[in-house]
C-alpha cells in the first residue's frame, strides 16, 4: 500500500511542476502585459472627420492635429468621411477596432441624426464611447438689414402679427440650424415660421444677404464678416449665454428662458476602446484646448476651445438624444 501511494505521489509530481511553472511564467508575464498597456500610442493615430474637407468640422480637426500629434507623440492623421449628415464616418468608426487608434470627430449633429434617421448603421450610445468635447460654436439667427425686427422680441410680435408665414433658411433639414429654428418656433407658442432648407450654410447666407429670403439660421463661423461688414444684422445666438466671440449679440435665452441649442464639436472612440486609451487621449485634448494658439485659432473660427470630461461629453449625449427626439416628433422633422 505504501508504494502505491508512494508512486501515485510519483505521478502527479510532474503536474503539479507544471501548474507552478504556468503560474510562474504568467506572473512573470504580467509587468510586460502591463508595459505594452502604457505603450499606447505606438503608431499613427487615424482621426476621421465626419464631413468633407474645408468644413468647420475638417477645420477643427487641423487645429487640433498639431497639438495632439506633439502631446501623443505620434502622427495623428486627419481622413474626411463625409455625407449623410456625418453618420457614414460615425459607421465607420462604430466598426473599427477598438484599439485608440482610429477616433470620430463630429460635431452636434450626432445626437439629432438619431431623432430625424429612421434607421442608423450603428446605436449612437452604445457603440461609441466618449472621449472629450474639443470646441463650441453657436448658431445665429441673421437677417437681411431691410428686415423690421432687430430682436427676438420684435420678432416673435412681428410674426404674430404676419398673416403669412415667414420664412427663415438653415444648412439643411435635421442640421443644427433647423433645429435652432424650430426649437424657437415651438418655445415661442408655434409661430408662423416656415422652413427653407438649403445645401449648406453657404447659398444659404447668399440668399439672405441678397435679399432673396429674409431670416437664416446658420453657424457664427460662417457669417462674422458679413455681421461686421452691415450685409447681415444679428438678432441672437443660439447658446445659453453670450458668446465671448461677439459679446454683443444677445442670446435667445434672454427672452426665451431655456433656450439653448450648442454647435458642439466633440471626439469619440470605438465603444469597447481600453480606458487607458481613453485617458490618454483626452489629457492631449484638454492639454490642447489650454494652448493659446489652439484657443485663438478657434476663436478666429468663430469658436471657443473647450476640453471636458468623457463622462461630461457622454452626459451631453444622454441629454440631448432624447430632447432633439421630442422636438423632431413635434415638429414632424424626419429623414428617409
Amino acid at each position: 500500500m505504501k508504494t502505491t501511494a508512494k508512486s501515485s505521489a510519483v505521478r502527479r509530481s510532474p503536474g503539479i511542476a507544471a501548474v507552478r511553472a504556468t503560474v510562474a511564467a504568467l506572473t512573470l508575464a504580467l509587468p510586460a502585459i502591463g508595459l505594452a498597456a502604457s505603450d499606447y500610442p505606438n503608431k499613427p493615430i487615424s482621426l476621421i472627420v465626419s464631413y468633407p474637407a474645408g468644413g468647420s468640422v475638417d477645420v477643427a480637426a487641423r487645429i487640433l492635429q498639431d497639438p495632439l500629434s506633439k502631446s501623443l507623440g505620434q502622427t495623428v492623421v486627419v481622413e474626411n468621411k463625409g455625407g449623410a449628415g456625418g453618420t457614414i464616418a460615425t459607421g465607420a468608426v462604430a466598426r473599427a477596432a477598438p484599439d485608440g487608434y482610429t477616433l470620430l470627430i463630429t460635431l452636434s449633429s450626432h445626437t439629432i441624426n438619431p431623432a430625424i434617421y429612421t434607421s442608423l448603421p450603428f446605436d449612437t450610445e452604445k457603440d461609441l464611447k466618449p472621449v472629450s468635447l474639443v470646441a463650441s460654436a453657436p448658431q445665429v439667427l441673421v437677417a437681411h438689414p431691410s428686415f423690421p425686427p432687430s430682436s427676438i422680441a420684435e420678432l416673435i410680435e412681428y410674426v404674430k402679427a404676419s398673416k403669412t408665414e415667414v420664412p427663415y433658411g438653415s444648412a439643411g433639414t435635421g442640421s443644427p440650424s433647423h433645429i435652432a429654428g424650430e426649437l424657437l418656433k415651438l418655445r415661442a407658442g408655434n409661430v408662423k415660421l416656415m422652413h427653407v432648407p438649403y445645401r449648406g450654410g453657404g447659398p444659404a447666407t447668399v440668399d439672405v444677404v441678397g435679399g432673396q429670403i429674409p431670416l437664416l439660421w446658420v453657424s457664427l463661423p460662417s457669417v462674422t464678416s458679413f455681421i461686421k461688414n452691415g450685409q447681415l444684422k444679428a438678432l441672437a445666438v443660439s447658446t445659453e449665454k453670450r458668446t465671448p466671440v461677439m459679446p454683443d449679440i444677445p442670446a435667445v435665452s434672454e427672452t426665451i428662458e431655456g433656450f439653448n441649442v450648442d454647435s458642439w464639436y466633440a471626439i469619440f472612440a470605438p465603444a469597447k476602446t481600453p480606458d487607458e486609451a481613453i485617458e490618454k487621449l483626452h489629457g492631449a485634448i484638454v492639454e490642447a484646448s489650454k494652448d493659446k494658439k489652439v484657443q485663438e485659432s478657434f476663436m478666429a473660427q468663430g469658436a471657443v476651445a473647450v476640453g471636458s470630461t468623457p463622462a461630461e461629453l457622454d452626459a451631453v449625449v444622454k441629454t440631448e438624444i432624447p430632447m432633439w427626439k421630442d422636438l423632431a416628433k413635434k415638429a414632424g422633422i424626419q429623414v428617409n
